[in-house]
C-alpha cells in the first residue's frame, strides 16, 4: 500500500495543499481477501490511470520485469488499484478526454489478471455493479442511476434523460501468457462551477447522495467491482443482464447511432452478449460497443 504526492506543477515551491484522508490501511484487508497481492496507491496527480497502469505491463512484456515504477515492479501482474486525486490525461471511450478536478471527482483503475470465457458485456456489467453500489435498488422506486450503452452512468431526470455522472474505460493487455484487465473509472462526486458547456449535461452523487466525497465514493464502489469481475469471470454478462436492464436508459428510446445503416432507431435492450439491439425499417440490428457510439434522440 502505498500514497504518493506526485509533483507541484512549476518552478516555485508551492504550500502542500491538504490533501483528503483516503483511509487505504482501513479498507485495504477486505479488498486483499478478494484480490490477494493486491496494492493500493492514491497519487496527487497522474496523466492518466489507465496509461500508467498499462505501461507498467508493457514494461513487463517487453524486458521480463526489468525496472521499477511508482513503487511497484514495472509489470506487477498482482491486483493494482491506482487512485489518482487528479488526471491531467484522463481517457475516456474512442479517445475521449475525460475532465476531472481534485475533490470534485473520483477517478482510479484497477488492474488484475481475468480469463473469462467471453469478454462480452464486461463495461455494462462493471456499470451494473458500480450503480447498484451507489444506488441500491429499492423495490419498484425507479433508480436514480441509469446506464447508458455501452459504459456511462447517468443521473436519471426522466424516462430516457439524464446527465453524465460518470464513465468506464476498459483495456487489456497480454502479459507473460496471461490478460490483465484495466478496468477505468470516473465518476462526477462534487459540482462544477463550469459544468453548463457539457453536451451530456453534469450530474454529480452529492445530488444522489448528500455530503459524500471521494474517498467514500471509492470505499462504497471499491469492493463490489471486485466481487463484479470475480463473478463476471465465472458466468459472463448473464449474471448482470437483470441488474443491466432495471437501469438501461436507451431501452424502449429513439436513438441516434454513428453507425450508417442505423442512423435512428428503437433501442430495444441489449442481448446476451451485451450489443445494443436497435430496430430500424422493421429491422432489428445489434451494435457493437467498440464500433459506433448512441445517443437518445432527443439529447
Amino acid at each position: 500500500m502505498t500514497q504518493g504526492r506526485g509533483l507541484p506543477a512549476g518552478d516555485a515551491p508551492a504550500p502542500p495543499a491538504r490533501r483528503p484522508d483516503w483511509g487505504v490501511q482501513a479498507h485495504w484487508p477486505a479488498l486483499a481477501a478478494l484480490l490477494p497481492g493486491l496494492d493500493v496507491e492514491v497519487l496527487a496527480s497522474v496523466g492518466s490511470t489507465n496509461t500508467v497502469l498499462l505501461e507498467r505491463l508493457r514494461t513487463v512484456d517487453a524486458r521480463r520485469g526489468a525496472g521499477t515504477a511508482l513503487g511497484r515492479r514495472s509489470g506487477d501482474r498482482n491486483p493494482c488499484l491506482l487512485v489518482a486525486e487528479r488526471q491531467t490525461a484522463g481517457r475516456g471511450r474512442r479517445g475521449r478526454s475525460w475532465q476531472s478536478a481534485p475533490g470534485a471527482s473520483l477517478t482510479f483503475s484497477l488492474a488484475l489478471p481475468l480469463a473469462p470465457a467471453s469478454w462480452s458485456g464486461l463495461s455494462l456489467a462493471v456499470g451494473a455493479a458500480l450503480a447498484d453500489a451507489l444506488d441500491p435498488p429499492a423495490g419498484s422506486v425507479p433508480p436514480r442511476i441509469g446506464l447508458k450503452w455501452p459504459n456511462d452512468l447517468w443521473l436519471a431526470d426522466a424516462p430516457g434523460r439524464g446527465r453524465k455522472l460518470g464513465g468506464v474505460l476498459i483495456e487489456t493487455a497480454p502479459v507473460e501468457g496471461a490478460r490483465v484487465a484495466v478496468i477505468g473509472v470516473g465518476l462526477n462526486v462534487q459540482p462544477l462551477p463550469d459544468a453548463a458547456g457539457f453536451a451530456t449535461g453534469y450530474g454529480c452523487l452529492l445530488e444522489l447522495l448528500p455530503g459524500i466525497d471521494a474517498p467514500a465514493v471509492l470505499w462504497r464502489v471499491a469492493l463490489p467491482l471486485a466481487q463484479a469481475l470475480r463473478r463476471f469471470e465465472r458466468e459472463g454478462f448473464a449474471a448482470f443482464a437483470a441488474a443491466y436492464g432495471r437501469r438501461d436508459l436507451l431501452a424502449g428510446q429513439t436513438v441516434r447511432t454513428t453507425d450508417p445503416a442505423v442512423p435512428e432507431g428503437l433501442a430495444e435492450g441489449v442481448d446476451g452478449d451485451g450489443a445494443l439491439r436497435v430496430r430500424a425499417g422493421g429491422v432489428l440490428h445489434k451494435l457493437v460497443g467498440g464500433e459506433v457510439s448512441v445517443r437518445p434522440a432527443g439529447g
